[in-house]
């Protein structure tokens, strides 16, 4: 796996960081993720579907915190990476941050994994 920080991003409460394994983006929010954070994880997640990379796959496992912003922006992935021909993958999430999943049923139009090396198996 390629662990070279390809980019990263950081506002307060919320940082991102951007690797590449194979043909995947892997994005990793940590800490919370809100309406005053959601550009955060945004803006990243956009620029990967932009350069090429349409499976995205999300690190859950430092989130701490999903509200409904935050799950509008990945749900505003998925669209756009699904348009191109990927999909977004959910991988490690906190029992806090599955809860809003599954309340929401978002969890139902994810592929959601266990560990972000399930995930990446492709």
């Amino acid at each position: 796996m390629d662990r070279g920080m390809v980019g990263s991003a950081s506002k307060g409460r919320l940082q991102v960081e951007v690797r590449h394994h194979g043909a995947s983006a892997v994005v990793t929010p940590a800490g919370e993720l809100d309406h005053h954070t959601a550009e955060v994880l945004r803006e990243p997640l956009e620029k990967c579907v932009e350069g090429g990379r349409v499976r995205l796959v999300v690190d859950c496992s430092k989130l701490e915190f999903c509200d409904s912003t935050g799950l509008n922006v990945l749900l505003g992935a998925r669209l756009k990476a699904e348009a191109a021909g990927g999909g977004v993958h959910l991988a490690g999430m906190l029992p806090i941050v599955a809860r809003v999943f599954e309340i929401t049923g978002a969890d139902a139009v994810f592929t959601v994994h266990e560990s972000l090396d399930a995930a990446l198996v492709e």
